[in-house]
């Protein structure tokens, strides 16, 4: 194999709550179902690894190019610490609410993926929490305005919101006595019935309102705005209230790692993580909501969002700093006359958001995406304009820390 730049070919996930035209329009993809086109992985995870077209005509999955010839496509370092390809490179289209989540840390990762291993839990059952042995750490890139929740609210704004929603009376004594914990435990585990109470009348009066999306009332009125049950609300409205609401901008990237809760609420984004599909929820979604294991790996304190507008590193990348050794992330721009060259420490994946690049001869348009082999030179060129992202692995003299 010869192969140093290929094409690759990714793998769209049809989730429910994806939306129907931005990844088939990105992908030049006709979606004549009329399918939701949620995710569009590009990696070599194995429930879902990338294709990679070989000059010769024919083919090979990421994950078994790399299982061949690890290190001439993630380059021998990197192989030896990380035993293959550590990111996952991510375009999602979310259309309607994400589930209310975190991720585990590694050594939680492992221990949960034993014991669901050992229980003889398949790994594509309906209820299985842990895929894989890895963590989860991710950064999100939005390509559109962008909402999502994103770790508990600072105490100042948490108690204002108990004293202002009258269907909240008590909470706030609540809050005092036992803190982040003892709230979001109690509002978790409580009896259905008792959460119904509380959830129907909070449901009635969004929908009698008329808020933006930077308050709760707004994300509950979308949720519920085509049926209001009689019973069986989702507790994952309790979040809504609780979390902080964070407006990105496109080009304006947030970090989320081990242990902190987070849902993607609405908007395009390029998300890019640790190579793992661990994820433990809690509410807003209608797949498995495992809440003990959630309050288990959840970490409990006020965090203030720190939202990322890139470093310019010269006229045609910003990069995100990360404090993450798996990962790193960077857009690249491009106009007529200008070129981009560089040198691949570890596999490099990039994709096409806009336009059209030539990458020593070969020529990538908008959708494509392309791997830079490990320890490779390549130049990047433009008929017109291009935007890129481009997701890699930092060189292991970076500074930055395990999460």
């Amino acid at each position: 194999m010869k192969d140093q730049i290929c094409k690759l070919v990714g793998t769209v996930q049809h989730y429910a709550w994806g939306g129907f035209e931005f990844i088939p329009s990105l992908l030049n993809q006709p979606n004549v179902d009329h399918k939701p086109f949620a995710e569009y992985w590009l990696g070599a995870h194995p429930s879902a690894p990338s294709e990679v077209q070989l000059a010769a005509g024919t083919s090979i999955f990421l994950n078994d190019a790399i299982a061949q010839l690890p290190f001439k496509f993630v380059g021998e370092e990197v192989y030896n610490r990380f035993g293959g390809l550590p990111y996952l490179l991510k375009v999602l289209d979310v259309k309607e609410m994400l589930s209310i989540q975190v991720h585990p840390t590694k050594e939680e990762a492992e221990k949960g993926f034993e014991r669901e291993e050992a229980a003889g839990i398949p790994i594509n059952a309906p209820h299985r929490n842990y895929k894989d042995k890895n963590h989860k750490p991710e950064v999100m890139v939005a390509l559109s305005d962008f909402w999502l929740l994103h770790g508990f609210k600072p105490e100042a704004e948490l108690r204002k919101i108990l004293q202002s929603v009258p269907l909240f009376t008590g909470l706030e004594n609540l809050f005092e006595r036992d803190g982040y914990y003892g709230l979001y435990k109690h509002l978790m585990e409580m009896p259905q019935s008792d959460a119904d109470k509380m959830l129907r009348p909070l449901v009635l009066q969004a929908l009698a309102g008329d808020s933006d999306r930077s308050t709760p009332e707004y994300w509950v009125r979308k949720l519920y705005q085509h049926n209001v049950p009689a019973s069986n609300f989702d507790r994952g409205i309790f979040s809504i209230y609780l979390f902080n609401i964070v407006h990105l901008k496109p080009g304006q990237a947030i970090f989320q790692g081990a242990g902190l809760p987070h849902a993607y609420l609405e908007g395009q984004n390029v998300e890019l993580m640790a190579n793992s599909d661990n994820v433990l929820r809690g509410g807003l979604t209608p797949k498995h909501i495992d809440v003990p294991e959630l309050l288990k790996h959840t970490h409990f304190d006020t965090i203030t969002p720190q939202i990322l507008d890139g470093v310019a590193l010269d006229e045609n990348e910003r990069n995100y700093p990360l404090p993450s050794k798996e990962f790193g992330i960077s857009q690249v721009s491009l106009t007529i006359g200008q070129q981009f060259s560089g040198r691949s420490y570890s596999a490099e994946i990039f994709i096409v958001m806009d336009g059209t690049v030539s990458v020593d001869g070969q020529v990538f348009e908008k959708g494509d995406a392309f791997i830079v082999t490990a320890e490779e030179s390549y130049t990047l060129t433009t008929p017109d304009s291009a935007l890129l992202y481009k997701a890699f692995v930092p060189a292991s003299d970076s500074n930055t820390t395990e999460n």
